[in-house]
């Protein structure tokens, strides 16, 4: 077994005592990790999930959850860079579980059961909607990811959609279940997004590693990773792993663990275990997704290079290669961000044009909403400036939004997210009088979002001298991949 050097422990600290604005500006704009308490005790899951004796409560879930298909994973057994799985019900799994659990000690004598089961990314919210098992805290709530994927596909282009896209790309919010011992090997979260992970019950181990120090876990030519830190690793094929620093937490029952971006880390079950996921991204971590992109496409490109002359489509099949392998291409980040610039638009006017006493804080509303448009457009300048086409097929039109229902229910959406977050008063006014000047604007390109965004700013910067709000470079945090 390899010794780790652990440097230190995450930070703990008692959500109830935190701001918005505090965790904003101590932990997601400096990328940092942190374990938040006492923000969970409200939660129906940690009712109805959990015995008295804080055992997960596999009953409930054969009763109520059973017919459920989730993905399980074998983690004993490898499969590429990570875990072979199986489909099975949720009853299923709960039935091999205690089969287990019975037999666990005679069986592991023998061999039998040491390839513990793992139940992984089952899309709950998806699937039972008006279950409310939990609410999501304050701190993770200016979510895109999710709020976009309840309105849209992510794969509008039906060439690079796949038969499985209505499940896997529906949500990113999750339910795990596992039996003491099961464990998830080193990686980077999907994206290279934010996550969270609630404790329902149970203890988990996380070792995190800086991503400063993210190539010490590759090989030589930054292709690979280790797969478990835990077990003897190659100094020929890991030359630099030995001088990794690591930071350890221990995830007690009812603890919420921040995962920042571009973050490696490894966990592992030290008790039987329930935890609810979301992985996400918003303004501050635009970055860390565009460059996962571009490396990938690189990536992708390259492995296809021999075939580019006798390809017809030599892009496009670039591009529907990174859709299946990392999730999203270009295209439809593009049309993800250009979306959510037109929603986040729409709102900066509607505050502008409202009575300021109607918001709590009006200057820390309007600093949120022209950072999120300063991300969207710094991005859409490295898409305009990089390699691979992006152009959609239909143009995104600001002034045939108020038609789109889809549209709609997104704005809805970020009203009420921006509401929870700054104390606002529902703000869904009629903005198209302030718009006027804007509506001409087709998006279609990087470049199309990149004067669009250049019009917005320059119209919010002379309405928000009207109402005595100053935006300068020093309200926009500055975070990214190093």
């Amino acid at each position: 077994m390899t010794n780790l050097k652990i440097e230190g422990q995450v930070e703990r600290v008692d959500g109830r005592e935190l701001s918005y604005g505090e965790f904003v500006d101590r932990y997601m704009a400096k990328n940092l990790p942190v374990v938040l308490t006492g923000l969970m005790d409200c939660w129906r899951a940690c009712r109805d999930w959990v015995t008295p004796d804080g055992k997960p409560n596999l009953s409930f879930f054969t009763l109520n959850f059973g017919a459920s298909r989730v993905q399980v994973a074998d983690c004993g057994s490898r499969e590429f860079t990570d875990q072979r799985r199986v489909e099975m019900s949720v009853s299923e799994f709960v039935e091999e579980w205690r089969r287990r659990q019975e037999c666990g000690d005679i069986a592991n004598l023998a061999g039998e059961f040491r390839h513990v089961l793992y139940l992984k990314d089952w899309h709950f919210v998806r699937e039972y909607p008006d279950y409310e098992a939990y609410r999501t805290p304050l701190f993770f709530k200016d979510d895109w990811l999710n709020l976009y994927l309840d309105h849209y596909r992510m794969h509008e282009d039906s060439e690079a959609r796949s038969e499985t896209d209505d499940v896997s790309c529906s949500d990113y919010r999750f339910v795990y279940m596992g039996a003491k011992g099961s464990w998830t090997p080193l990686h980077a979260d999907v994206f290279r997004s934010y996550s969270w992970s609630a404790n329902v019950c149970g203890k988990k181990r996380w070792l995190f590693l800086s991503p400063s120090q993210h190539h010490l876990v590759f090989d030589r030519h930054m292709k690979h990773s280790i797969y478990d830190i835990y077990d003897e690793v190659s100094s020929t094929i890991f030359p630099n792993f030995e001088k990794s620093v690591w930071f350890e937490c221990i995830q007690e029952s009812g603890d919420i663990i921040f995962v920042p971006s571009g973050w490696y880390h490894q966990v592992h079950n030290m008790d039987d275990t329930i935890s609810i996921n979301h992985n996400w991204f918003n303004g501050h971590n635009l970055t860390w997704i565009w460059d996962l992109l571009s490396r990938d496409y690189d990536e992708a490109k390259e492995y296809i290079e021999d075939i580019r002359d006798i390809c017809d489509d030599f892009e496009g099949l670039c591009q529907r290669n990174l859709a299946a392998n990392t999730g999203m291409n270009f295209s439809d980040f593009f049309t993800l961000m250009a979306r959510m610039a037109f929603a986040n638009v729409s709102h900066l006017f509607s505050v502008l044009m409202s009575n300021k006493e109607e918001i709590n804080d009006l200057s820390s509303v309007v600093k949120h909403l022209s950072f999120n448009l300063s991300s969207i457009r710094k991005i859409s300048m490295n898409m305009k400036l990089g390699e691979g086409s992006v152009r959609l097929e239909n143009e995104l039109k600001l002034a045939d939004i108020s038609s789109d229902s889809n549209f709609l229910g997104l704005s809805i959406s970020l009203n009420e997210t921006y509401r929870t977050l700054f104390g606002m008063t529902p703000l869904l006014a009629d903005a198209s009088k302030a718009l006027e000047d804007l509506k001409w604007s087709q998006v279609r390109s990087p470049e199309g979002l990149v004067s669009l965004l250049d019009l917005a700013l320059a119209k919010i910067n002379i309405d928000s001298r009207r109402t005595n709000i100053l935006l300068t470079e020093d309200n926009f945090a500055k975070t990214g991949p190093s």
